[in-house]
């Protein structure tokens, strides 16, 4: 065999080898990027159903704020009635007892 077609082939064989390598570490990166890909997806799921919980649950606290505010104005609004039949009946004492 001819020195050159030897080095030739030596040179054919190498470049293949370093092709099959590259060829392996994109298989692997592939591989691992389907993967993180995966676990992102689970992620984000497990994030959005968090989120519409969260949500649900903001809804239902807006609704019981809204239901307190008007159980206080409604409270405060009998504070006022009792203070003022209180100090009517306090007036109609005092007009009793200056008679």
């Amino acid at each position: 065999m001819d020195p050159n077609q030897l080095t030739i082939s030596a040179q054919e064989t190498d470049a293949l080898l370093h092709l099959e390598e590259r060829i392996l570490r994109a298989v692997e990166l592939v591989g691992s990027l389907r993967a993180e890909k995966q676990a992102i997806a689970a992620e984000k799921a497990k994030l959005l159903a968090e989120k519409d919980t969260l949500e649900a649950e903001l809804a239902l606290a807006r609704e019981s704020a809204e239901e307190l505010r008007q159980e206080l104005a409604s409270l405060r609004d009998d504070r006022e009635k009792v203070k003022n039949r209180i100090e009517h009946l306090l007036g109609q004492m005092d007009s009793l007892g200056s008679v």
